[in-house]
C-alpha cells in the first residue's frame, strides 16, 4: 500500500477538493466518505468507491481493500486536515455519488423547503429512512446533501433513502397527487388529529423561519404539533421527527388493518 505524502499528490488535492467544494462534488459526481461505518454501507448499498485513504500510524480498520478501488496510506497531517471531526475508524473513501431518481408523484416523500444546518439536513434523513420514506427531496436553498457533515449527520441514510436535490420546492409540490402536507402554526390541524397515511408529501421548512409562502400555498394540509403553552417551537429536526413517526405509524396501522 502506497503512502501519500505531499500536497501536491493528485488524489490528496481531489479529496480536498470534495471534502470542501460543493461545485466540485457536483462536477465530479463524487463525494468524500468519512469513517469505517460509510464506508462500509456504501459497499453494501453497491456504491462505486475509487480510492479509500487510510491514515498512517493508525491501527488497520477491518477494510483494507474493496472491488475496483485503490488503497493509500496518507500522511497524519494530510489526513487531518480532510477529516473535520477526529474518527475512531481513520478512513476516508472517494466515492461516486448515484444519479437521482425521477421524483415520486405518489408514495411517502419528505421534501426539505431551505433547510440549511449540515446537521439538521443529515438528522432528517436519518429520521427519514428509518421511518419509512420513499424518497427524499431537498429544495434549492437546502445544504449540500453529499457534504461531508450531512452524510456524518445521515450516518448511511443515503444508502437506505434515494435522495434528490436542487429540486424547484413549488413544481415538486404541484407535481404531487396525493396529500401536501406542511408543518404551520397558523390555521393548522392538531397533528394527532391529520390523515397521514395514503399518498403523502411531507414538507418541513426552513430553521426559524420555516416554510416558504410560495411552497406553503401548495399546501393540501396544514399541521401543527401540540405543545404545552409556553413552550417555544421545536427545532426542525425534532419536529421532523415527530411528524415522521406518527405518519409512520399511522401507515401501519393502516396496513394491520387491510
Amino acid at each position: 500500500m502506497d503512502l501519500i505524502q505531499s500536497r501536491d499528490n493528485p488524489v490528496f488535492k481531489q479529496a480536498l477538493k470534495l471534502a470542501g467544494s460543493r461545485r466540485e462534488r457536483l462536477k465530479a459526481r463524487a463525494t468524500l466518505l468519512s469513517g469505517l461505518h460509510l464506508v462500509e454501507a456504501a459497499l453494501e448499498a453497491g456504491w462505486s468507491l475509487h480510492h479509500l485513504l487510510h491514515r498512517e500510524g493508525s491501527p488497520p480498520t477491518a477494510l483494507n481493500h474493496a472491488p475496483g478501488a485503490r488503497s493509500s496510506r496518507l500522511a497524519a497531517d494530510l489526513f487531518d486536515t480532510l477529516e473535520q471531526m477526529p474518527s475512531p475508524t481513520p478512513v476516508l473513501a472517494i466515492a461516486s455519488v448515484p444519479e437521482p431518481p425521477s421524483l415520486r408523484r405518489d408514495g411517502w416523500c419528505l421534501l426539505l423547503d431551505g433547510v440549511q444546518d449540515p446537521g439538521n439536513v443529515g438528522t432528517l434523513l436519518r429520521t427519514a429512512a428509518a421511518a419509512g420514506v420513499d424518497q427524499a427531496w431537498l429544495g434549492t436553498g437546502c445544504a449540500d446533501a453529499w457534504s461531508p457533515k450531512v452524510l456524518r449527520a445521515a450516518m448511511g441514510a443515503h444508502f437506505a433513502l434515494p435522495v434528490v436535490e436542487r429540486v424547484d420546492p413549488v413544481a415538486a409540490a404541484l407535481g404531487f397527487q396525493g396529500t401536501r402536507a406542511i408543518t404551520a402554526l397558523d390555521g393548522a390541524t392538531d397533528l394527532f388529529d391529520c390523515r397521514l397515511d395514503g399518498d403523502l408529501l411531507l414538507v418541513l421548512g426552513a430553521e426559524g423561519q420555516g416554510v416558504s409562502a410560495a411552497v406553503a400555498a401548495t399546501a393540501s394540509l396544514r399541521i401543527r404539533i401540540p405543545m404545552r403553552a409556553g413552550v417555544e417551537s421545536l427545532n426542525v429536526g425534532a419536529a421532523g421527527a415527530v411528524c415522521l413517526f406518527e405518519a409512520s405509524r399511522q401507515r401501519r396501522d393502516t396496513a394491520v388493518r387491510a
